[in-house]
């Protein structure tokens, strides 16, 4: 366990803490050689309730991320931060600026309004919804409701990348492609008058040597014989080579997850989405 100074940082924010949360950890990843705690302050909206919180960046003095809109409180703020000598930093407010400079006009300065209850948001609920009803090949009948259909062999990261998709409001179903069973009907269905927009389907694909290490890291953790033709490389790069002739076949994009992050493979799709949508749009 390393023996170096924690670094206390406070996110404060008049709402959930979400957007906050999310810049300091994209801020904080670029400096490693920091060992950091955040500490969250959600939904300060009043005086009392930001006593609270300058007593506990007293007690732990350290940087403080903001996204607060009420001008009375925010003074109380940046004064004890000066005080401590740490820095306050709103994290929305040279965008809010840059906007209303643009726009010529004010912001509605109204506290949580991006966490509003709105039409994207239960979008996003249902595509969950949709998705974890239809990961790994569940749900075949229903398949081709889907937003985006994700094919690949087993461990080629279908489920998580499915999800983070989901949340970003897409219905996404992940099919598993194992040699010999059938896949459903549904992705080789073509575009009627009644159903001109048809799921978009992407291949995943896997380095061979990869999939062996997942998977026999898979079977160890279930305690489970590692020698199989699941792990067999000799297999394994037959199961590839055919997932790959089907993808070529069908016309389908290929996203290659070896060296890929979940949200670097999620980024791709969703720009392969996009790029559909601006077709169908100008056609």
């Amino acid at each position: 366990m390393s023996d170096r100074p924690i670094l206390h940082v406070h996110l404060v924010s008049d709402a959930t803490g979400e957007t906050v949360n999310s810049v300091a950890k994209a801020a904080l990843v670029q400096f490693s050689e920091v060992d950091y705690k955040t500490h969250l302050w959600s939904l300060v909206r009043s005086a009392a309730h930001m006593e609270r919180v300058l007593a506990g960046i007293e007690a732990q003095p350290g940087p403080v991320l903001y996204s607060l809109l009420d001008e009375a409180v925010i003074p109380h703020l940046r004064k004890k931060c000066r005080k401590l000598h740490v820095p306050a930093i709103a994290v929305l407010d040279p965008v809010i600026a840059g906007l209303a400079h643009y726009l010529g006009m004010k912001s509605g300065h109204e506290p949580g309004k991006q966490h509003a209850l709105d039409a994207a948001y239960f979008n996003r609920i249902e595509a969950m919804n949709f998705t974890l009803a239809h990961d790994d090949g569940q749900s075949p009948w229903s398949v081709g409701e889907a937003d985006i259909i994700l094919v690949g062999v087993s461990r080629s990261s279908k489920s998580p990348t499915a999800m983070y998709l989901a949340n970003r409001g897409l219905k996404v179903a992940n099919v598993p492609f194992v040699p010999g069973v059938e896949l459903p009907p549904a992705l080789f269905a073509k575009a009627t008058a009644e159903h001109p927009h048809l799921p978009m389907i992407i291949g995943l694909s896997n380095d061979p040597n990869r999939l062996v290490q997942l998977r026999r890291n898979r079977l160890r953790l279930l305690h489970e014989n590692e020698e199989t033709d699941y792990t067999s490389m000799e297999s394994v790069r037959r199961e590839v080579n055919a997932a790959q002739r089907l993808f070529t076949e069908q016309g389908w994009p290929v996203i290659d997850v070896t060296r890929r992050s979940i949200e670097e493979s999620a980024a791709e799709i969703l720009r392969l989405w996009e790029d559909r949508h601006h077709v169908v749009a100008a056609s």
